[in-house]
Order: structure tokens, then sequence, then C-alpha cells
């Protein structure tokens, strides 16, 4: 997705005003409100540096569409009263979808993040794509219900996808990491269903895109966010962007390499980190050690990645054996990219992210010795804010930020087709 000019650091001229080039500097006053929430015509102009006439024209183009509305009066400068303008926050809602490895989860937002419904279902996604867009629609459709939002009044649907997703070809999935799917996602006919705009993207790229708008990541444009689940992921903010590199594999960190004797992994490769730390790893694992541990509240079980990171926060031996190990081989990777990358900010997200400072200690520990000490000297190591939600409201945020980047995707009223 191309970078746009901000309110903030654009400088527009009244030559740059004219007809041809209204769409983009509607955009950056759209983005303003939206920003500012309430502002007047007037402080437009200033802080866009274009006539009032202009501002006046574009905001007359965006009045109709509903999500911008004239709300009173603000205070006078020596003049008239300015009229204030509001973003209309619930003027429209978008659906955000999570596929993870063996779950869907469904956010419904308002246009500034907030939840409005939000459904969950465990699935074996990896196994079963037909049932899980089956899933999808019924989780839609229940969050919409339960919400009490029309289908009009949907702006988009944003998907994340356990998968690297090249930009150019956001419908196609690895056929490595989902060999079932034949590459396809194959949720064209619900997005025909509502009549709206569907965007896919990676899931690690979601929970960082939620954590800088919304979470832990907020003000901060270097940073990296780690999903830790049935596989690893990271996604990278730079410079306030997503990278998703030359063609959108960037972000793999659970392929990278850790032992080249070690177990295979599902790509094809040998000690991978996602063999050590990814959910059927660590399952493996807390069997095996078992029969160290013969009194732990794991033994005679069949141990779930959540009944591990139960037992540990409950004080298991076994379980916090296993949370240790699991913190060295990622206090390892994180100081790779700490050296390799410099961010300000590592988050912790995915399942594993509960244990809290049980896992951020030890990480933290192995990280410092394996790191120069200039990086690690500006970097935070932390858990995520959203929670089991992060990944779903950054597909909503995916749609917003589109839309905010290009106003035609906010519908005029009366001009849906195929949502009722």
């Amino acid at each position: 997705m191309s970078r746009t000019a901000t309110a903030g650091g654009a400088r527009v001229t009244r030559r740059e005003a004219d007809p041809g080039r209204l769409r983009p500097l509607a955009e950056i006053i759209l983005r303003l409100i939206w920003k500012e929430q309430e502002i007047s015509r007037a402080e437009i102009a200033r802080r866009v540096e274009v006539s009032r006439s202009t501002v006046s024209e574009i905001v007359g183009s965006l009045l109709p569409k509903g999500f911008v509305a004239e709300v009173g009066t603000g205070p006078s400068r020596g003049g008239r009263r300015p009229i204030v303008l509001r973003f209309q926050d619930d003027a429209y809602f978008i659906l955000g979808v999570e596929m993870g490895a063996t779950h869907v989860s469904v956010a419904l937002t308002n246009l500034r993040g907030r939840v409005i419904a939000w459904e969950h279902r465990e699935h074996p996604v990896r196994s079963d794509p037909r049932g899980t867009r089956e899933i999808i629609a019924m989780l839609c459709d229940a969050c919409l219900v339960a919400g009490r939002v029309r289908p009009r009044r949907l702006l988009g649907i944003g998907v994340a996808v356990p998968s690297p997703v090249d930009p150019a070809h956001p419908d196609r999935l690895s056929e490595i990491v989902l060999p079932e799917w034949h590459g396809q996602l194959g949720l064209e006919s619900l997005a025909a269903r509502y009549g709206v705009p569907l965007f896919v993207d990676n899931d690690a790229n979601m929970g960082a895109l939620a954590e800088h708008w919304w979470g832990a990541g907020r003000g901060i444009d270097d940073f990296a966010y780690i999903k830790i689940a049935t596989g690893l992921g990271s996604g990278h903010v730079i410079d306030g962007e997503i990278y998703r590199g030359a063609t959108g594999v960037a972000g793999e960190i659970g392929h990278l390499a850790m032992d080249p004797q070690g177990e295979l992994c599902i790509c094809g490769l040998r000690g991978c980190l996602a063999t050590m730390v990814g959910s059927p790893a660590l399952v493996k694992r807390a069997e095996a050690l078992t029969r160290e541990y013969p009194e732990s509240r794991l033994a005679g079980t069949r141990p779930t990645i959540a009944s591990i990171e139960d037992a540990a926060l409950a004080g298991d031996p076994l379980a916090l054996q296993l949370t240790r190990e699991a913190a060295d081989h990622l206090g390892v990777a994180v100081a790779s990219l700490l050296n390799l990358m410099n961010p300000s900010m590592v988050i912790l997200g995915g399942g594993l992210a509960r244990l809290g400072e049980l896992l951020l200690e030890p990480l933290r520990e192995t990280a410092a010795r394996r790191t120069l000490v200039s990086s690690l000297a500006v970097a935070a190591i932390c858990i995520e804010e959203l929670g089991p939600r992060a990944i779903a409201v950054g597909a909503a945020t995916l749609v917003l930020k589109s839309a905010l980047e290009d106003s035609r995707l906010f519908p005029m009223p009366g001009r849906r087709k195929g949502a009722a």
C-alpha cells in the first residue's frame, strides 16, 4: 500500500487545489477531521494551508456520505463563530476477521476501533477450508446481529490470515503453510453478499497494525510485533508503516534457523524457531518433560497450549521449566531482531503472551546476553495491550486505514450493491 501525505506534514497551495487535485487534498482533510474528531473549516484551512472556499467545497462533498457532520458553533476569534465539524465514528462499521490455524475470530468495530461485537470459534482452519469459510460467514452475520448493525452500514471486511500475503495477489495463500486451501482464500462471495470491499493481510502484520493504532505501539514508529501461536510470525512497523517486503514474506520469524540439525518444520527446513516455540512443539515438549516431573498437574493428561499456560500461571514446575526454555529460544530470536533492525520496542502477542512476566523476564535476560548494548538500551520488550482481539481488530483497522487514504471506499447512501 503506497504511503500518502499526512495532514500535519502536507503543504498544499491554492494552485494544487484545482479539480484534478481535489481528491488527494480531500484525503488529507478527511484524515485531519478523523484525527482531531472535532474541527472547524477555518482551522482546516489554516492547518492545510488552502483557501476556505476549497475546504468548504471538499467538506460539502463529504457531508452527504454521513461520516462528517456539522455539530454547532465554536468560539470566535474575532469574526463569526465557526461551524464545528465532527467525525461520526458510528456512521459505518467494519468487520475484522482473524483466521488462526485452529480458530476463527471476528470483531465488529466502529470507525474509532471500538469493538461493538465479538465472536470466536475453535476450528481446524488448516485442514478444512470449506468449513472455515462457512464459519467466517456465520460469525460475521452474528456480529452484525449482536451489534444491531444493518449490512448497508458496513464499510468493509478485513481478513488476517496465517500465511504470507503478496500485496500484488492478496487472495492467494501459501500452499506450504495452508496446503488444503490450494492457494485460494475464497471469500469473494462474502464480500459480494455484503457489497463491500475485502482486504487481506498476514496475521502478524495485523497484530502490529492494531497495536500501532490502539495499543502498546501508539506513537512509536519503529517496532516489531511477534505472534506466538501454532506458528510464529512477526509484523514490523518501520517509519510508521507496516513493512511487507518485496513479495509480502517479511516477518516470517518462525522460520528463523535456530538449529540446522533440529526438527523438521512444515516449511521443509530443519530447526526453525517454530519447531521449538510453536504450540505443537510446546505440547510435545511438555509430554516429554512429564517423566522428569511426575507430580506435575500436566502428568497423565493430554496437555494443550491452554493447559500449559494455566499450569505455568499456577506455578507448576514442569510448565515453568517449559516457559523458561521457550523464553530462551525467543530471547535468541529477539536478540537477532534487535541487532538487525534496531526497533525501539518488541511487542509479544498470541496465546503464550498471557504468561506476562513469567515469559518476559527470562526472555529479556537471554536477549541482553546476545544483544549489542546500544540496541538493547532503547528497546522495550513488552506484552500486547489488546490481548486476544488484537489481530481481528487489526484486520478491521486495515479497512479503516485504507478508507482514510481513499475516501471513495466510503459508499454513498443508497448506492450499495448486494446489501439490504
